[in-house]
């Protein structure tokens, strides 16, 4: 994934001509686009579309296929058999020609050429249907043509591999090598045309559409319901799809919001088509609620793999949940329809719980591992990352366990093991079960959340990043974390009045609560990941973003089911972040800028 910044298209504003620059002299501007190659891996590659080798475009697309299609052939044995998928969202770029539809055609072709079957989406899909599509046809792999909610000027290339799941190593570095080794065009990579009139092409839209709404239904529980939602997929592709997946859980259809329901490569209603932004992006969605009287919204990414729920107050203002308390509701659902389920169906087995698993990213909140610990079943801790995720529990299920549930902060939440990715569609009707079942009840989204936190435990999240544009000083501050008060290899043991209980280095490997201090998750040296947990049950961690300039912390209290003090707990985190700025990242010696609110 690349963090260069090809702003050729909006500087220039009509399509690039690099000779033209040359004749210019733009030599700055040519460097951005053509000193260095975006760098394939594991999330595949995201960048602007526009000219240059640090550019998504033409060129790079096919060089990156070529790669893929080389890889995947000394892999797959079966490969001329099985085949790829390719979807694609609605992004498009007119100053510099590209979108996803041309880019996916592009990818189809060069398979195609080399006599490869190409399972290619006709029309927009959400990115879920890819991986959903590659377990589900037996592939070999998938490409899904998105940059999800990134800028209106990027573009994105995602790779599944054959168990479904996003790839990680050592598949992303020997992708990478072999796009090294084929960046000369073959030929027939150019002729689309020819291609799409291919024996080998087939459209899994109608079909792949019917199988993913059947396998994602979980008809346990009476949803009778009259609850009005509303739902906004933010100009990007996921409206038609929420509403079949409504019209099959037996829900009432949401109300769309008209503005923001057709797909719009411009995203012109918002300043970030990312629902991660909260109110700013749901103005309108609110907007439509209030007119309504619909108490909840529903809102999906562009790309329709994330989800964001928002919720009416008695006092008339709305409630934007974060990533960790749809968590939260999310899991408590999913393990309460389980039961349900299994104690109609099994009542004698009292093992099944034992097979059963959830998992998060260790940047979450932990309160899965609260509810598992209390009903029984397991909780796993993974990498940052849904390729984390995926891989985990598809490991787990090929041993006879259930994955009932995985979540990340970031908004993302894989409901149902036939996608092993985040899934925003799913998760979306799957709330909605849960808030028409919930209305039954005559409970809130926010009812419920507390009565969540009263039977496992509070658990009160603060997250936040500061931008840093140098690698210096991001190096100095987690080495001094790492050397502290002049030790080498010593970890502080304070923080202010906090006293450290444990400390996890993602980046050495080492832990402190594990034998011989060697950490249990994957380690890389290539990024910065601390954790630090405290005496009062505070949890923090520090991290650098993979694509951004950002040194990112989040934070969180568990307490003990009992201990209700929502204020005393909220002031005894607040104090905690300000110990953790203060000592661990000195933003003002480090000269951090702090997150613009």
């Amino acid at each position: 994934r690349s963090s260069q910044s090809c702003l050729l298209c909006q500087q220039f504003g009509q399509p690039l001509n690099p000779l033209e620059l040359v004749k210019e002299g733009a030599v700055e501007a040519l460097r951005k686009c053509f000193a260095s190659r975006m760098e394939f891996g594991t999330a595949g590659l995201r960048a602007p579309m526009g000219a240059g080798v640090s550019c998504m475009n033409d060129l790079t697309i096919i060089q990156t296929t070529q790669g893929l299609c080389r890889y995947l052939e000394d892999s797959f044995e079966s490969l001329k058999d099985r085949g790829v998928v390719i979807g694609h969202d609605a992004r498009a770029h007119p100053p510099s020609g590209g979108s996803s539809k041309r880019f996916a055609s592009l990818a189809a072709a060069v398979f195609l050429s080399k006599g490869i079957p190409v399972h290619l989406f006709s029309d927009i899909t959400p990115t879920p249907f890819v991986p959903f599509t590659v377990s589900h046809l037996g592939l070999c792999a998938g490409i899904m043509v998105t940059a999800s909610h990134n800028p209106k000027q990027d573009n994105g290339y995602k790779v599944y591999w054959e168990n479904g799941a996003q790839i990680v190593g050592p598949h992303d570095e020997g992708i990478s090598k072999a796009i090294e080794e084929n960046l000369e065009p073959w030929p027939e990579s150019w002729n689309t045309e020819e291609a799409l009139k291919s024996s080998l092409l087939k459209d899994p839209y109608q079909d792949i559409n019917t199988q993913y709404l059947k396998a994602i239904q979980n008809h346990y529980i009476n949803k009778a319901s009259e609850v009005k939602i509303v739902h906004t997929s933010v100009h990007g592709v996921g409206h038609a799809f929420v509403q079949s997946a409504f019209k099959a859980f037996d829900l009432r259809p949401p109300y769309a919001v008209e503005e923001q329901k057709d797909p719009d490569p411009e995203f012109p209603t918002v300043k970030y088509p990312n629902p991660e932004e909260g109110e700013g992006v749901l103005t309108l969605s609110f907007a439509l609620a209030d007119r309504e009287g619909a108490t909840v919204v529903l809102a999906n990414d562009p790309d329709a793999d994330r989800l964001a729920a928002a919720e009416k107050q008695d006092s008339g203002s709305w409630r934007v949940f974060t990533g960790n308390e749809l968590g939260a509701l999310l899991g408590w659902w999913m393990f309460h329809c389980w039961k349900q389920h299994n104690s109609d169906a099994a009542p004698a087995d009292a093992s099944a719980v034992k097979r059963v698993y959830m998992l998060s990213s260790t940047v979450s909140s932990k309160i899965l591992r609260a509810i598992a610990l209390k009903e029984g079943f397991h909780f796993e801790e993974t990498l940052t990352g849904f390729k984390w995720m995926g891989n985990r529990a598809k490991e787990l299920l090929d041993k006879g366990n259930t994955v009932l549930f995985a979540f990340e902060e970031a908004i993302g939440y894989m409901c149902s093991p036939s996608v092993l990715d985040k899934d925003g569609v799913s998760a979306a009707a799957i709330a909605a079960e849960m808030i028409s079942y919930l209305a039954t009840k005559n409970k809130s989204l926010s009812q419920q959340l507390t009565s969540i936190y009263e039977e496992y435990g509070y658990h009160i999240s603060k997250n936040s990043y500061f931008i840093c544009h140098d690698q210096e000083v991001i190096h100095s501050l987690f080495g001094r974390l790492r050397n502290y008060s002049n030790k080498k290899d010593s970890y502080p043991t304070e923080c202010g009045r906090f006293s450290v209980s444990a400390v996890r280095d993602l980046t050495t490997g080492y832990d402190n609560n594990q034998p011989g201090n060697k950490a249990i998750l994957p380690t890389s040296r290539s990024s910065q990941m601390i954790t630090f947990t405290f005496s009062n049950g505070g949890v923090a961690t520090l991290r650098t973003s993979g694509t951004e300039p950002k040194i990112k912390y989040y934070t969180e209290l568990c307490a003990a089911p009992g201990n209700s003090d929502v204020t005393q707990l909220k002031k005894e985190l607040d104090q905690l972040v300000d110990a953790i700025v203060e000592n661990f990242l000195q933003p003002e010696k480090n000269k951090l800028q702090p997150k613009v609110e």
